[in-house]
């Protein structure tokens, strides 16, 4: 069968909320628990200076693998692509090191201990819906 299922977009927007839930309901567990403020949700909040230098290379240094890395692929038989240079992986190493890096900055120069340990919860969360979407095949919606 080619194409999409009679009810893929009814159980894409099903996972999606599932996911979506669970993320919103974790960090709210997790802020409660160790007293940890809630930050805007579409802004930067870097912690220093320091920290918005790291943040921004890892994102230039991201761009440009990802750009090189497509190249690479683009230019090879799509059954010999470097599977580390595909973009879901690059941008799950980059969400990675983005929030490993906040966490060490976090632990070195915030003023509440707590975000620190927030930040690596929700990263360890983060990654074990993520494998766990990946080894059930996206709950059983990618029956191939």
């Amino acid at each position: 069968m080619y194409g999409l299922g009679p009810k893929f977009w009814q159980e894409l927007f099903l996972l999606l909320t599932i996911v979506l839930l669970s993320l919103v309901s974790f960090n709210a567990v997790m802020r409660k628990l160790l007293k940890v403020e809630k930050k805007k949700l579409f802004s930067y909040n870097y912690v220093n200076e320091k920290h918005k230098k790291i943040d921004r290379t890892i994102r230039i240094t991201s761009i440009v693998v990802l750009l090189i890395g497509s190249f690479v692929n683009m230019t090879r038989d799509p059954m010999d692509w470097i599977w580390f240079f595909e973009p879901w992986f690059l941008m799950m190493v980059f969400v990675l090191a983005t929030e490993v890096a906040r966490a060490i900055i976090e632990y070195k120069y915030a003023e509440n201990r707590n975000d620190y340990k927030f930040t690596i919860s929700q990263l360890v969360f983060i990654v074990i819906i993520f494998f766990t979407l990946y080894w059930s095949d996206f709950l059983g919606m990618a029956n191939l």
